[in-house]
């Protein structure tokens, strides 16, 4: 069963904390977005391992867009 991870706001990626094959946990942070000088935490919604990162720093993602896969 896969998990995907989607944007919930238009926001700069301004790190990225996981990487793909990492084991996370439930609330595990994934990727830090920035918005209106805000720091956004991105987290795992289940336990698994991170199968896709579809996001690099620096890029902007869109609401909706596709910012993870975790493989439970």
């Amino acid at each position: 069963m896969a998990d995907e991870i989607r944007a919930e706001m238009v926001a700069n990626v301004w790190k990225v904390v996981a990487t793909t094959g990492d084991t996370v946990a439930e609330g595990d942070t994934l990727v830090i977005l920035e918005s209106m000088k805000m720091e956004i935490p991105v987290v795992a919604e289940t336990d698994g391992t991170v199968a896709e990162l579809a996001v690099h720093e620096g890029d902007v993602v869109q609401e909706g867009d596709l910012i993870a896969i975790i493989q439970g």
